[in-house]
């Protein structure tokens, strides 16, 4: 029985490397999230067992959780770089599939159709907004610059405001605000499934986004010109691999000992 607890412990702490190991990996992607291993015991026993006797099989993984914590925030400069000073995540559509992705990385340009996009083509979604830059629903759609304006002038450039807005120009000087940042949140986003690319599919375990303008509620307010980095603490990270060596190598000795053991019975026998 205790070679099976310590092979169990030995995967687990495996587990554990390999959690750590991706943290590590990542500790320069933008926007990225560290995760944490959480461990359960295991016991023997029954309802009606004496509970001085009952005994420690091994332990199992309970669950790898997500910390959303905010990382430090780096200025690039770049007009529509942007991060997320708080809560919320950004939205963005996927126009060959139509699924939607939830991120941290801010970091988007527009194409030749002036449309919003990730590095990927994926394009971040926005609120409506009437004459005078207010929300009219809470309903996203893809944020798209004209090319030229109603009367045909040229697109300049973008802007990104603090409260979200998404200020077109044009080469006559005239503005178009073409929505406000439609920002995402969930009741639950430890339950968001990750897809790769620091992007996150909504679950039934984190329950369907929330959408809302940056400042508003909960929601934080959007930096332009800045990226979100890793939340990875290298040196926690550190500690932590060498915590899970240790738990590694004693399982493995204690593998090592049971196998011993078990060839010592089995000479004794013959």
């Amino acid at each position: 029985m205790s070679f099976y607890t310590s092979l169990n412990g030995l995967k687990n702490a495996q587990t554990e490397l390999s959690v750590i190991s991706n943290n590590l990996a990542n500790a320069e992607t933008t926007g990225f999230k560290k995760s944490r291993i959480n461990f359960a015991d295991i016991v023997a026993g029954s309802a009606s067992s004496n509970p001085k006797l009952v005994k420690g099989i091994g332990s199992t993984v309970q669950s790898i959780d997500q910390n959303f914590s905010l990382g430090p925030i780096q200025q690039t400069g770049s007009s529509l770089d942007m991060a997320i000073n708080g809560e919320g995540f950004f939205a963005k559509v996927n126009p060959v599939s139509g699924k939607t992705f939830y991120t941290r990385n801010g970091n988007f340009s527009m194409d030749g159709a002036g449309y919003v996009t990730d590095t990927t083509g994926s394009r971040l979604q926005v609120l409506p907004v009437d004459a005078l830059g207010n929300v009219t629903s809470t309903t996203p759609i893809d944020g798209q610059a004209p090319v030229t304006n109603g009367a045909g002038s040229d697109f300049v450039a973008v802007q990104i405001k603090q409260d979200g807005s998404v200020i077109a120009s044009y080469a006559d000087g005239s503005n178009t605000n073409i929505g406000k940042i439609a920002l995402a949140n969930f009741v639950s986003p430890g339950g968001l499934l990750q897809t790769g690319g620091q992007d996150w599919q909504a679950t039934g375990i984190s329950g369907a986004a929330n959408y809302n303008q940056p400042g508003a509620g909960r929601f934080g307010t959007i930096l332009s010109g800045s990226l979100e980095q890793s939340n990875v603490d290298i040196a926690e990270e550190m500690v932590g691999l060498i915590t899970a060596q240790r738990y590694f190598q004693a399982n493995a000795k204690a593998i090592d000992t049971a196998t011993q053991l078990s060839q010592t019975i089995v000479n004794l026998r013959t």
